[in-house]
C-alpha cells in the first residue's frame, strides 16, 4: 500500500559567512533560523483533538482514488491522488484553533552547524529533515546552507593554498634577513636570502587550508615586493645617488631569472 501523510514541508536556504581560520579548522556554529514549525497544541496533526479527525469518505483512508478512462484502446485504469483530501487519507471536521488546521506555526529555531574543514566560496551543505516542517504532520525539508568567505585582511586564497603579500625593503632584499610572518595558526619566521627579487615565492609546506576530496593540506605562498620609499631626505637620496652607478646595482637578470607568469606556472601546477 501507498504511504500517506501531509505534505512535505519546503527547503529552507541560508547563508553562512565563515573566516579562512574556520574553514582551515571545521567550526560549529549556532544559528537561529526563522522557519515554520510543526504545532504544539495539536501535534502537527491541524485538528482540534483525536476524535476531529476521520478516514477520508472519498478514498476511504487510502489518500488515492481510482479513475477508469475510454480510450481508443478500451477502458484504462488510473490511481491518482485523491481530490478531496489531496492524498492525505483523513479529513479534518475541527480544526486546531492555534495553527488553524494547517499543522505547523512560525517560530524560531536554534540549530547547530557542523562545518567540515575545507570548503569553499558557493559550496552548498545539506541538513535533511532541518527545513520547513510539512503540513498535517507531513515530512519536513532540508535546509541547504550556502557557504561564504570573509574576506581576510592578510590572506586571499587560491584552492588549498592561501597567498601572502610580503613587503621587504631593499637592503634586506640585498643584505638578507629573517623576517615574520602571519600563517593561519599564529606568526612564522622565514629567511630572506641575500640577493632575493621581487616576485620571488616562498612556500610554506601544509600551511595552507585541507581540501574536503583529497587528504593534506595546501600550502601559504609568500609573494615578495621591494618597497621602494616614495619619500626621501637630502642624506638618503645621496647615498643612493652614490650606490647607483656602482656595477652591481646595474640590473643584469640571468637565465636563472623567472619571469611573472614562468614563477606562477611553476608554483600553481
Amino acid at each position: 500500500s501507498r504511504s500517506r501523510s501531509g505534505q512535505k514541508g519546503t527547503n529552507l536556504r541560508i547563508k553562512v559567512a565563515l573566516t579562512l581560520e574556520e574553514i582551515e579548522s571545521g567550526v560549529t556554529k549556532k544559528i537561529k533560523v526563522k522557519k515554520q514549525v510543526a504545532c504544539k497544541t495539536c501535534n502537527g496533526s491541524g485538528a482540534k483533538d483525536s476524535n476531529s479527525v476521520s478516514n477520508c469518505s472519498t478514498c476511504q483512508g487510502s489518500g488515492y482514488v481510482r479513475q477508469i478512462k475510454n480510450t481508443f484502446m478500451g477502458q484504462m485504469q488510473t490511481t491518482v491522488v485523491c481530490p478531496k483530501c489531496q492524498g492525505k487519507g483523513k479529513t479534518i471536521t475541527a480544526s486546531c484553533h492555534t495553527c488553524r488546521g494547517d499543522g505547523r506555526v512560525n517560530d524560531e529555531e536554534m540549530i547547530e552547524l557542523e562545518i567540515p574543514a575545507g570548503v569553499q566560496e558557493g559550496m552548498q551543505l545539506s541538513m535533511r529533515g532541518k527545513g520547513n516542517a510539512g503540513q498535517n504532520g507531513g515530512s519536513a525539508g532540508d535546509l541547504l546552507i550556502n557557504i561564504e568567505e570573509k574576506p581576510h585582511e592578510s590572506f586571499s586564497r587560491d584552492g588549498s593554498n592561501i597567498i601572502y603579500d610580503l613587503f621587504i625593503n631593499f637592503a634586506d632584499a640585498a643584505l638578507g634577513n629573517n623576517v615574520e610572518v602571519p600563517s593561519l595558526n599564529g606568526k612564522v619566521k622565514i629567511k630572506i636570502p641575500a640577493g632575493t627579487q621581487a616576485g620571488k615565492i616562498f612556500r610554506l609546506k601544509g600551511k595552507g587550508l585541507p581540501s574536503l576530496q583529497h587528504y593534506g593540506k595546501g600550502d601559504q605562498l609568500i609573494n615578495v615586493n621591494i618597497w621602494t620609499p616614495k619619500q626621501l631626505t637630502a642624506d638618503e637620496e645621496q647615498l643612493l645617488e652614490k650606490l647607483r652607478h656602482l656595477p652591481n646595482f646595474n640590473p643584469n637578470p640571468g637565465k636563472d631569472e623567472k619571469g611573472f607568469f614562468e614563477r606562477m606556472k611553476e608554483y600553481f601546477n
